[in-house]
């Protein structure tokens, strides 16, 4: 399974950025490509420490999470058009090359973590090593550039 952590897979995914422009079109879902730049952003400042999230979530919904959890870092694609928690969804205009931008910045942050041990939690899933944590973020990434067909 690829990892943020394996500078090959972060190479690849950094590409992948790049060969984005502003005219990039989603093959699914509602997001336009500058939204969805600002929206990958989001898991990686949770897992940066930059972002905390005052999710609530009721207890049996956190034994279906953890049922889940799993699916977050295996080596099947996730499914198109699945649900995001509230502070992750991009409606607002953005701007191409400063969320371009921030989102490079907010991956090369993450990727020179991978001797951490200290996680701050998911807002849904709670914790996740370092080990998951880079195939995750990697994940999230692979399945947005996916739907922008890069």
């Amino acid at each position: 399974m690829n990892s943020l952590f394996n500078t090959e897979s972060q190479e690849y995914i950094l590409t992948r950025i790049n060969n984005l422009n502003e005219k990039s079109q989603a093959k699914w879902g509602k997001m336009n490509v500058n939204q969805m730049l600002a929206h990958c952003q989001k898991p990686l400042e949770v897992a940066n420490g930059n972002l905390q999230l005052n999710t609530k979530i009721s207890f049996p919904k956190k034994l279906m999470f953890k049922l889940f959890k799993p699916l977050m870092y295996n080596d099947k694609p996730w499914q198109k058009n699945l649900g995001t928690v509230r502070e992750f969804r991009i409606a607002d205009t953005k701007e191409f090359t400063i969320e371009k931008s921030k989102l490079i910045d907010a991956l090369n942050e993450f990727s020179k973590k991978q001797d951490n041990t200290n996680w701050p939690l998911h807002p849904l899933f709670g914790k996740f090593n370092t080990d998951q944590w880079g195939k995750m973020q990697y994940k999230h990434l692979d399945h947005h550039l996916t739907q922008f067909g890069v």
